[in-house]
């Protein structure tokens, strides 16, 4: 059987890599690419680059078996709206919403239309964080007692920056993929953060810094950098990070570690870093295509990926209110989609 795929818009910056990372499939064909308001433009050039068609919303929905929503963060709910209407499962890129509200909408409009709801978070599909989650349920650490993470990363710029159409900043944007992957390891929720937020690394209008400290349902600290922080010129993009800190033992998680250094006497840059371990990204696109053929939920659904947005909120009104925040966990948790 083969699977066959739409991108509901191509703004985000990893769009390139799922249409890659599909053609690659071979059990799976992208349809085509569509794109809605100011971006059509955009999107056209985009289906050029990937050797697909670009067709309206209506017909690229009428035509598919899924759909990958690569929008602006604002733009989610509208394209899972249509998705809903058409009866096609989705994969939504992350976070599922800029708020709490508009996840759970999604999640109940697509329970309604009785589709699958998944959510774009390829690190549990990293093998490092396999390996640790493993060690963790095998009792290797014993008891956990303290994790910290980060995520640093370089300014993405364009719409990311801007809080209309993202929401927020480093914290919405980055925060999310180790919130994830904490709770797929350890099966605790975040029960209350602490944030503390700035911008000083670039000139925009949203924070580009910020550092959580969380307290999980079973106690356990937990402290996150999810920041900005990467300038222009760094040879690499960013890193995902953790470690835990068990009774019995500690694991650190680099989940970018596996780079060569190339360094180059012309052009630009002249030292970077060239990833060569699995790609992620491969592991998510082929998960979600198997969802669909096989008519289950994805690893990650969207009831799921309700309590990250929980995390995210709850960051921002406590670095507004500057003091801790509990996050309100949603009932619909355990739900399929």
């Amino acid at each position: 059987m083969t699977v066959r795929i739409g991108l509901c818009s191509a703004a985000h910056l990893h769009a390139d890599s799922y249409a890659a990372c599909l053609h690659d499939l071979p059990n799976a064909e992208l349809v085509g690419v569509t794109e809605s308001g100011g971006r059509v433009d955009e999107g056209r050039r985009k289906a050029d680059e990937y050797g697909v068609d670009y067709l309206d919303p209506d017909a690229l929905l009428a035509d598919v078996d899924g759909v990958i929503v690569c929008s602006t963060n604002a733009d989610h709910l509208e394209w899972v709206r249509r998705a809903a209407a058409a009866g096609v499962d989705v994969l939504c890129e992350k976070p599922l919403a800029p708020s709490v509200e508009e996840a759970r909408e999604m999640v109940d409009r697509c329970r309604r239309a009785d589709i699958h709801l998944g959510v774009a978070m390829p690190l549990r599909f990293n093998q490092p964080v396999r390996n640790a989650k493993t060690a963790v349920e095998n009792g290797v650490l014993g008891d956990i007692r303290f994790l910290s993470g980060t995520n640093r990363g370089q300014m993405p710029g364009g719409w990311f920056a801007d809080e209309d159409e993202a929401g927020g900043g480093a914290v919405m944007d980055h925060s999310v993929h180790i919130v994830d992957i904490v709770r797929w390891i350890t099966g605790e929720d975040v029960h209350e953060v602490y944030a503390e937020t700035g911008t000083r690394f670039n000139d925009i209008s949203v924070e580009d810094l910020n550092l959580l400290s969380m307290t999980l349902t079973d106690g356990t600290e937990f402290v996150l950098d999810g920041s900005w922080s990467k300038p222009e010129e760094w040879d690499f993009w960013g890193d995902a990070t953790l470690r835990l800190v068990g009774t019995e033992g500690i694991v650190s998680i680099d989940c970018f570690d596996q780079k060569l250094k190339q360094t180059r006497d012309t052009g630009d840059p002249g030292i970077r870093s060239v990833f060569w371990g699995s790609n992620p990204d491969e592991g998510l696109v082929a998960d979600f295509v198997e969802a669909v053929a096989e008519n289950r939920p994805p690893l990650k659904t969207g009831a799921d990926a309700v309590d990250d947005v929980a995390v995210v909120e709850a960051a921002y009104e406590s670095a507004n209110r500057a003091e801790p925040v509990d996050v309100e966990t949603s009932e619909i948790t355990s739900a399929t989609n």
